[in-house]
């Protein structure tokens, strides 16, 4: 429950604390007081978009404070611990913080964190519901009666059935689209590949293998020259019978040895040169070996030139490089292929388009059922209400017609109307056709207390949907309301002195001006100041004895029941 509101430059408000207690709670004052101010401001707290107009004159900002008592609100204090936004010092309280600047920019806390609009919406269906002074014309929108239906059902798997297979369906019909939208382009695609791929696949260049061809054709291209110059070179480190670099290094070796004895430091250089004669026979060897091995062939470099250059003439034509042709020639297969599966799949997709659609209307007709079920409860249940709200002939229906020609959606196929007959012998027609102001706020009402029943929201607020309703029927409003305090905490801003008298708590805004500024005081009132406020609300500004006397006779006979 909302515990305490703190505001401070908020419209008229330059600061204000007021402290709410548990059951129904009446808000009165005179017209333009501002009655309607802590309800803004806790809006702003339920993540409503913040103007800078809000922001008090010559104010930098206006700061908003909530604070609820979690103790008992399950809900709200398993989504505060799964955001991590529950506070240690206060684990049974949730205070909310909302701060706007003259400049227009919002910022929102939850127990000092920061946190977007969007946490303090989500957070906001847990702690309080605001019904306002137009909430009952909402009711003429068929698309609130189907969601009110729903709600008084309570079968959200139906609803969420309905909602995934609407999903399915559509996903399926936009795949089989798009594939028929693309079939055109496809077989023109389709062709250039077919006949790009058994070019390819023709040519059969393998992984890695222009690099080896790249290779062996330089080598077969250059193979005179690399015999010659592999000959000449063993020739003249091994075989030169005149002079040769192997014989040259032997005999300065053999020279060195023999000095070395009278000088031991050609040691290291003895031996160096023994490395370089093992060095020089071992390539000379190596040389020789490769000599031998070197073929020219004109042949295989005809080959090799062939398919080298055949390779180079692709890889331009698919505009990459020769190494990235082979990837090339894999990415078009695959695309190829996923082509053709694409065209297969046409005849399977709108299959599984005609079956998706039937599960569809399985669930919608599933959810239909469950719907024309709840709306016999829902009508009764309304009755049974606005009978106690001087309504005592209304007959309440609600239609559920099922339409397979409607249009899809994810709410299901059903077209739901709230209809109402006021006076005896008269057919029940469409709201807007039948009710007056004051009939449809009672009704409006109606549904919000017995849409209560079931809401986990421990905090209502009621702004005026006493409007238009009068007399009798205001005192049983008013009774109505104080009931619903007994289970939750009931806060309404109301001019009727029936209403106000049903609450088990009342306070009174008032505005104060020095003529130059104005502000807004909202104060608790003693058992003497509800007198006071209620004759006031009887008789008008000029309170008598006798509106005095009224006012006490009506706290008297509220208490009394």
């Amino acid at each position: 429950m909302l515990v305490h509101l703190s505001i401070k430059n908020f419209a008229v408000v330059k600061q204000l604390a007021v402290n709410f207690e548990s059951g129904m709670t009446a808000i009165t004052g005179e017209t333009g007081a501002g009655k309607s101010i802590a309800i803004d401001a806790l809006s702003l707290c339920l993540g409503e978009r913040a103007d800078a107009g809000a922001v008090r004159k010559e104010a930098a900002k206006a700061e908003i404070v909530a604070h609820f008592a979690i103790t008992e609100n399950t809900p709200a204090s398993t989504w505060l611990k799964e955001q991590e936004l529950d506070s240690e010092d206060d684990p049974h309280g949730c205070f909310i913080r909302r701060v706007i600047s003259r400049e227009g920019r919002s910022k929102a806390f939850i127990n000092g964190s920061p946190v977007s609009l969007q946490q303090l919406k989500s957070l906001g269906q847990f702690l309080l519901a605001i019904h306002g002074q137009n909430t009952h014309l909402q009711l003429l929108k068929e698309d609130v009666q189907r969601q009110l239906t729903d709600n008084f059902a309570g079968h959200g798997a139906l609803l969420n059935s309905v909602a995934s297979a609407y999903r399915i369906w559509r996903e399926k019909q936009n795949e089989l689209k798009h594939l028929q939208d693309e079939a055109s382009n496809r077989a023109d695609r389709q062709q250039l590949l077919a006949y790009q791929v058994e070019e390819l696949n023709d040519f059969a260049l393998g992984d890695g293998e222009f690099v080896e061809l790249e290779t062996e054709h330089r080598r077969l291209s250059n193979g005179q020259s690399l015999l010659e110059q592999a000959q000449t070179s063993f020739y003249n480190l091994y075989e030169n019978d005149e002079v040769n670099a192997l014989s040259i290094i032997q005999t300065s070796m053999d020279r060195l040895s023999e000095l070395e004895e009278h000088d031991a430091t050609l040691g290291p250089i003895v031996t160096l040169l023994n490395d370089a004669v093992i060095q020089v026979e071992e390539a000379s060897q190596e040389l020789r070996a490769y000599c031998d091995a070197l073929e020219i062939d004109p042949l295989r470099l005809q080959q090799v030139e062939s398919r080298y250059s055949k390779a180079l003439e692709l890889a331009r034509k698919h505009g990459v490089s020769p190494e990235a042709l082979y990837q090339c020639h894999q990415d078009l297969v695959n695309e190829f292929a996923l082509l053709n599966d694409q065209a297969t799949r046409l005849d399977g997709l709108a299959e599984a388009v005609a079956l998706s659609k039937e599960e569809y209307l399985l669930a919608a007709k599933a959810l239909s059922e469950s719907r024309n079920k709840a709306a016999v409860e829902f009508a009764t249940a309304i009755e049974k209400q606005i009978h106690k709200m001087n309504m005592t002939h209304a007959k309440v229906v609600v239609e559920v017609i099922f339409n397979a020609d409607k249009t899809p959606g994810v709410s299901g196929l059903d077209d739901i109307v709230m209809k109402v007959s006021t006076n005896p012998g008269q057919d029940p027609d469409r709201l807007d056709k039948v009710v007056s102001g004051g009939e449809l706020s009672r009704i409006g009402l109606a549904i919000q207390v017995i849409a209560s029943d079931n809401s986990a929201t421990p905090t209502m607020i009621f702004d005026e949907v006493d409007a238009g309703i009068s007399g009798p029927t205001a005192s049983i409003v008013g009774g109505l309301l104080r009931t619903l305090g007994k289970q939750s905490q009931v806060m309404c801003v109301t001019h009727l002195p029936q209403v106000a008298a049903q609450a088990h708590n009342q306070l009174f805004v008032t505005k104060l001006t020095d003529g130059e500024s104005t502000e807004t005081r909202m104060l608790a009132l003693t058992e003497q100041d509800r007198v006071d406020e209620l004759a006031r609300l009887l008789a008008g500004d000029k309170v008598t004895d006798t509106a005095l006397a009224n006012a006490r006779e009506l706290l008297k006979s509220v208490e009394s029941n």
